[in-house]
């Protein structure tokens, strides 16, 4: 256990020859599992114990003096239990001042008091501490030490905290201001006030007001800036193709930069468990995907910025200029787009209204945590459907999936069809759409539309999670890029097939595979026309962008 991850052993003596042996027996004995600090000022130690208290540090005893020129000793016990009330506090007294110690007893339900001298420690001091030690941890239960998101759960803002930290995959802990008397405390301790949420509390302690996400990985010391100004290979986005190709490209030695807008592993970073990829019998998070990928091309040399966008890309010559959104730029030799597709919208009346705050695009394993003993609603038909619904059952009291066609048949894999048979909270309710979100400052219920005899009702809603197909993520390309007619980059064969090919293609020899109609700029995943929309076809074509771009390098 780090040092100053461990419980607090505090000690006040205004006498520095009687602290010394204080702190020395307490060293001796404890100093393994407890962190001794000692102070000759009363002043000095209720100071320190509210800077403790903030950093969430625990004590676990306090022992006290009785005679101090500041204050008496339990003057000063009765003020630190104000700060921490479940420390054991014991006062050091002369044999003249037990009645006092006595009278503590009741009045400050002083743990015990020990005479002075205390030799030898042996018998007359370890014993004592080791009983209240011992009563102590019996009860403790250590607090989250990593980071704590604090704010309304229904705001949008806390959401997109949220949603990026489970991204980036950092633990945290959320504490709702609404329900958590330990958000209040937090607030407390750090000064904040109701404009300041969402506020982030970071590990060492430092509060952050409404940081917005670039300030918050800036905090957390993510790279957003490049360290350099060329590169063999800009990669854009970093889900499973993306991943790939920069585990490739800087496993081959290329110069290879990695740029994600949100979080590592894209779409298949938010799924619960992927069961059918190759070489996980279990199945494994997209998560625990990304993290695993993410650790290989970083030990590969590659540089990772997130959260970073491309805004713009512009060719001159070889060379390929990315603009990025914080204003500054780098150029690149060749480009693999691996942007992925983003969740459709819902296009039911006051859905936009909601987003973030009880409709989320997404986000099951996100906000799985805050729908407890709550009813959800799936819409989708899908295997992100059917992966957030099964994800969502552990918490929720129901969950109900919400399709438009007769059952899942058609469209989700079969192992997760038998696996939703077989929770028995979920319900999948066919031939139905929702056409309206309701609520007041948060989503409350959902007027649902029977697509065969047209009827509505409304349904009590608590969250809506929308998992209804997707679009590519291209909207910010170039239009010299082609695509087809969903907006999917064409690449390769479907280049070559075009009419007019003859005009936008003046190289001598043909398309590469997975190249664009602008050479040097190349497609895989989920982006690509054509592509199976699979983890592992994903994989490959990220693996088979960086064999095209060294030969595209070879020719320049």
């Amino acid at each position: 256990m780090a040092d100053n991850k461990k419980p607090i052993i505090l000690s006040v003596d205004d006498d520095p020859q009687v602290l010394r042996s204080i702190k020395r027996d307490l060293r001796n004995r404890y100093r393994k599992d407890y962190r001794i600090i000692s102070t000759e000022s009363a002043l000095q130690a209720l100071e320190a114990l509210e800077e403790l208290h903030k950093k969430q540090e625990e004590v676990a005893l306090f022992l006290s003096d009785q005679r101090m020129p500041e204050m008496l000793g339990v003057e000063f016990l009765e003020k630190a239990k104000e700060i921490y009330p479940d420390a054991k506090r014991v006062l050091l007294t002369a044999y003249s001042d037990t009645t006092a110690a006595i009278k503590a007893i009741n009045d400050v339900q002083l743990d015990y008091y020990l005479v002075k001298p205390w030799n030898p420690p042996e018998e007359r001091l370890y014993p004592v501490l080791d009983d209240l030690l011992e009563a102590w941890k019996s009860t403790y239960v250590p607090a989250f030490s990593g980071i704590k998101v604090i704010g309304h759960q229904y705001a949008p803002s806390s959401h997109a905290i949220k949603d990026f930290l489970a991204g980036q995959l950092l633990p945290y802990r959320w504490l709702d201001v609404d329900q958590d008397i330990k958000a209040a405390e937090l607030m407390l301790a750090n000064q904040l006030r109701g404009k300041d949420l969402p506020a982030v509390i970071l590990e060492d302690g430092t509060a952050m007001a409404n940081p917005s996400v670039s300030e918050l990985a800036q905090s957390l010391g993510m790279q957003v800036h490049a360290a350099s100004e060329m590169y063999d290979v800009a990669i854009i986005g970093a889900g499973p193709a993306g991943l790939a190709a920069a585990v490739y490209g800087g496993s081959e030695g290329l110069k290879t930069v990695l740029i994600e807008r949100r979080a590592p592993g894209g779409q298949a970073g938010t799924s619960s468990r992927i069961e059918n990829y190759l070489g996980f019998p279990s199945g494994l998070s997209g998560a625990d995907l990304a993290r695993r990928a993410i650790t290989q091309a970083t030990r590969f040399g590659i540089e990772f910025l997130s959260p970073q966008s491309v805004t713009e890309i512009k060719t001159e010559g070889h060379y390929k200029h990315l603009q990025l959104a914080d204003g500054n730029s780098i150029t690149a030799k060749s480009v693999v787009l691996a942007t992925g597709v983003d969740y459709r919208r819902l296009p039911a009346e006051g859905a936009d209204r909601f987003s973030g705050a009880g409709v989320y695009y997404g986000a099951a394993m996100t906000e799985a945590a805050a729908c407890r003993s709550k009813e959800v609603f799936v819409v989708g038909g899908g295997n992100s459907a059917g992966q957030g619904a099964v994800y969502l059952s552990k918490y929720a009291k129901k969950v109900t999936i919400l399709i438009r066609r007769e059952d899942l048949t058609s469209s989700m894999s079969h192992y997760l069809i038998e696996q939703i048979d077989q929770i028995p909270n979920i319900e999948v309710v066919g031939h139905t759409e929702v056409v309206k979100a309701c609520g007041g400052e948060h989503l409350e219920s959902l007027i649902l539309r029977n697509r065969q005899d047209e009827s509505t009702r409304e349904v009590h809603a608590d969250a809506l999670f929308v998992f209804i197909g997707a679009k590519p993520a291209t909207e910010w390309l170039p239009e010299t890029l082609m695509m087809d007619n969903k907006n999917f980059l064409l690449t390769g064969r479907d280049l070559r097939n075009r009419t007019d090919y003859d005009q936008f293609w003046k190289e001598e020899r043909e398309p590469l595979l997975l190249e664009t109609c602008q050479p040097g700029v190349f497609a895989a995943g989920d982006v690509r026309s054509g592509a199976m929309n699979r983890v592992a076809s994903a994989v490959g074509e990220g693996a088979m962008a960086i064999k095209f771009v060294h030969e595209y390098l070879a020719q320049i």
